[in-house]
């Protein structure tokens, strides 16, 4: 399989599960800014929206959205703790978690990145992106991950989302649980890993 990804972006949640699971990608790395591929073609060729993940499975289908790869690489692992077992209420709950992670912080700290968006809106999505942190590190105090005692993919996915603070000048120390989080899973070495080869 091929993971196509930019250093940074989303994709680095699902390059990290897929170490963590075992699981051999090809990587190839794409230019957002104009997007183009290593050897100068199109990447929308690859994938329309002109956005990452895509995971290109070896019969040539490509499937995309971080939330959703990352349940199916941990599926597919050897390490079946990623994701809790399939009718659980532990994998329903590790689900909710991811869909939170991809509406209200990963979508919401998209605002940011574009320059076009109005102060006023900015300011509308830091005030946002604080009410969820206030809340992660609310459950972050009782337990070190996100689903309790267990890394999940939730962590993963979390873990590079948050990150993104970092790179628009939002303060995580008023935030201490949830900055232990990001050194704790900052320190796994499938991150360490996927930072180098992605050549964070």
């Amino acid at each position: 399989m091929k993971l196509y990804y930019a250093p940074y972006a989303c994709s680095l949640a699902v390059h990290i599960v897929a170490l963590e699971a075992g699981v051999s990608l090809d990587l190839v790395k794409v230019d957002l800014d104009g997007y183009t591929l290593p050897d100068g073609s199109d990447y929308r060729s690859v994938n329309p929206r002109g956005y990452v993940p895509v995971l290109e499975f070896d019969d040539g289908e490509r499937l995309t959205e971080t939330a959703v790869l990352v349940q199916y690489l941990a599926d597919s692992g050897s390490h079946r703790e990623l994701l809790p077992a399939f009718g659980t209420r532990e994998r329903l709950r590790a689900q909710s978690w991811l869909n939170v992670i991809a509406t209200e912080l990963h979508k919401t700290f998209s605002w940011l990145w574009r320059d076009d968006t109005p102060e006023e809106t900015r300011q509308i999505v830091r005030a946002k992106l604080a009410d969820r942190f206030a809340e992660l590190d609310g459950l972050l105090a009782a337990q070190p991950f996100l689903t309790g005692t267990q890394f999940t993919v939730v962590d993963a996915y979390a873990f590079t989302v948050v990150d993104w603070a970092n790179h628009v000048d939002i303060d995580l120390s008023a935030y201490p649980n949830l900055s232990a989080f990001m050194v704790r899973v900052g320190d796994r070495p499938s991150v360490q890993a996927a930072l180098r080869e992605e050549g964070e």
